[in-house]
């Protein structure tokens, strides 16, 4: 959809909690890691924590900040405080409420076939009529079972059929790069990339063998099978 034969899949770790987990998953070769900053969310961090959490994170490697529903004022204030370079917005903001954040934000929507396709041309239209430059990803979510509030890490997959038939009809066309995410697992990520060609994958509870608490051999893992991915695109 967004990618290129010979294209380097980015990888987000999300739902991080713990710094040395963030260290290890930047060392592994992770582009991103996320913080969610949504207090009903199971990996909530606290502003303190999240703090020290992007702070671990070295040059190139982009903290991410997810809010569910909240303000702009909001999000400013704890972007602010924990020093994130871009927020993922996770919940059923508008077109609005995205053009009043001043920073790179990744919008999730939810795979569901009753209303996927739609929300999708309601961001094609909203993109068109100006003042969303800043939007550089939308993140396919699982729709059932999203989790606590809506946050996803339930491990489900998401519904990639569906999502390769949207796009052989043109309907990402007009819109930013694609973040798959749902279920995503060391042993499941390559299939992805191969039959959707994100531009990016985004993972939280597929590398974890604890809840809320990442594995570095499945870090280790999943990021591998991203690049082993990538090279058989490549062939």
């Amino acid at each position: 959809m967004n990618s290129t034969p010979n294209h380097h899949t980015r990888v987000k770790i999300c739902g991080v909690r713990h710094p040395e987990d963030a260290a290890y998953a930047a060392r592994s070769g992770a582009d991103a890691i996320g913080v969610i900053c949504y207090p009903k969310a199971s990996r909530y961090v606290a502003q303190e924590e999240a703090r020290l959490i992007v702070q671990t994170a070295p040059p190139f490697v982009t903290p991410v900040a997810l809010f569910v529903d909240s303000t702009p004022g909001e999000i400013a204030a704890v972007v602010s405080a924990i020093g994130a370079t871009c927020v993922q917005l996770h919940g059923h903001e508008s077109p609005d409420v995205v053009r009043k954040v001043n920073l790179p934000v990744l919008k999730a929507i939810r795979v569901d076939r009753t209303t996927f396709e739609a929300e999708l041309g309601t961001w094609r239209k909203a993109i068109a009529e100006g003042g969303l430059e800043h939007l550089q990803g939308l993140v396919l979510e699982t729709a059932a079972g999203t989790g606590e509030a809506g946050v996803g890490g339930t491990g489900l997959a998401n519904d990639w059929t569906f999502v390769r038939q949207v796009a052989a009809k043109g309907e990402f066309a007009g819109l930013p790069p694609i973040i798959a995410a749902g279920g995503l697992t060391p042993e499941t990520v390559g299939e992805v990339i191969q039959s959707v060609r994100p531009w990016a994958v985004d993972v939280s509870s597929g590398v974890e063998v604890v809840k809320a608490r990442k594995s570095p051999k499945l870090i280790k893992a999943f990021i591998a099978a991203v690049r082993q991915a990538d090279l058989s695109k490549a062939v």
